[in-house]
């Protein structure tokens, strides 16, 4: 009699509840192995050809005649599509913003509605030396479909690769994905709640602007657009985006802002223990090294302490 396969170990599942959001990401290309690669392209761009997945329809185009948004359902005010990417205009919108800076409840009122056609809001900047985004260098051709990863494995492969032996805590080996937290508020109300401490904070973002992207879920939205603020650390942004899915099922984490090389999410599952805190704050280091080298953070249990413990928001920055 032929003896069972070996069942897996089991790894840390999703909070039961939380469900990814609409929309589309499109299969992309793989990258080149160094990003900076990218910057030096000035050939035009060609649209994929091929799309291992089922997508829905990208509804921005519909805004080019529609400006307002009334055929999807929405009343958008005045905005911009943008399609600019390191390589030429694209050959759809990767996004629109809205032309001012957004208030609070703009998030809640505009970015509800259009979730439901498959457009999900991020906050993004538009006012620092880096410019608004389509100045920002997007590069969608070289991002992959973050479904393809494995976030452990990426983080695994990060840890790795930029573990510092001076702190106790890196010195060891990859500790694993940390425990699914317990949410203390839904994903869409924390979202909304930290969208709007953004706005009316005038501090984190720069002439902030409620931007609407097509993406599968808001985890996906970096590589949704070809964002490259991480150009120094990853040459596939999807791969970082798959570690961020794995964030959406464990913490509830949503993708609420976006500068140049700077990410905010809002976290709805924080760590509510030391210990709880010391995992994650782990795989922070794994997946933003620059959060702690570059930091005013001495240690892993530091960060760990002031910056993920009951943290509501969630920020990296890439240098």
């Amino acid at each position: 009699m032929t003896a069972p396969a070996p069942v897996p170990a089991p790894v840390p599942g999703p909070i039961p509840g939380l469900l990814p959001g609409p929309g589309v990401v499109p299969d992309r290309p793989r990258p080149a192995p160094r990003r900076e690669a990218a910057r030096a392209v000035t050939m035009s761009v060609v649209p994929p050809t091929v799309t291992g997945m089922a997508t829905l329809p990208n509804p921005l185009p519909r805004l080019a005649a529609d400006p307002s948004g009334r055929s999807l359902g929405l009343a958008l005010p005045l905005g911009r599509l943008i399609d600019a990417t390191a390589e030429g205009p694209w050959h759809e919108p990767l996004l629109w913003h809205g032309a001012y800076d957004a208030a609070p409840g703009a998030w809640t009122a505009l970015g509800s509605p259009a979730a439901r056609v498959g457009l999900l809001p991020v906050l993004m900047e538009t006012g620092s030396a880096h410019g608004a985004p389509d100045e920002w260098e997007l590069a969608p051709a070289m991002m992959s479909y973050p479904g393809d990863h494995d976030a452990e494995e990426v983080l695994a492969e990060f840890w790795d690769g930029d573990r510092d032996g001076a702190d106790e805590l890196l010195a060891a080996g990859w500790p694993g994905l940390a425990a699914a937290g317990t949410l203390t508020a839904s994903p869409a109300a924390r979202a909304a709640e930290v969208a709007d401490s953004l706005l009316a904070d005038g501090g984190r973002l720069k002439e902030p602007r409620l931007a609407l992207v097509p993406a599968r879920r808001s985890a996906d939205i970096p590589a949704a657009i070809g964002w490259t603020g991480p150009l120094n650390h990853e040459n596939d942004v999807a791969r970082l985006c798959a570690v961020l899915r794995s964030w959406e099922d464990r913490f509830g984490i949503r993708v609420v802002g976006l500068t140049f090389d700077q990410l905010v999410l809002s976290v709805a599952a924080p760590p509510a223990t030391g210990a709880e805190a010391e995992a994650v704050a782990a795989e922070h280091y794994a997946f933003c090294p620059d959060n702690l080298t570059r930091g005013r953070h001495g240690s892993l249990r530091a960060y760990a302490a002031e910056e993920v413990l009951g943290q509501r928001l969630w920020s990296f920055w890439w240098d």
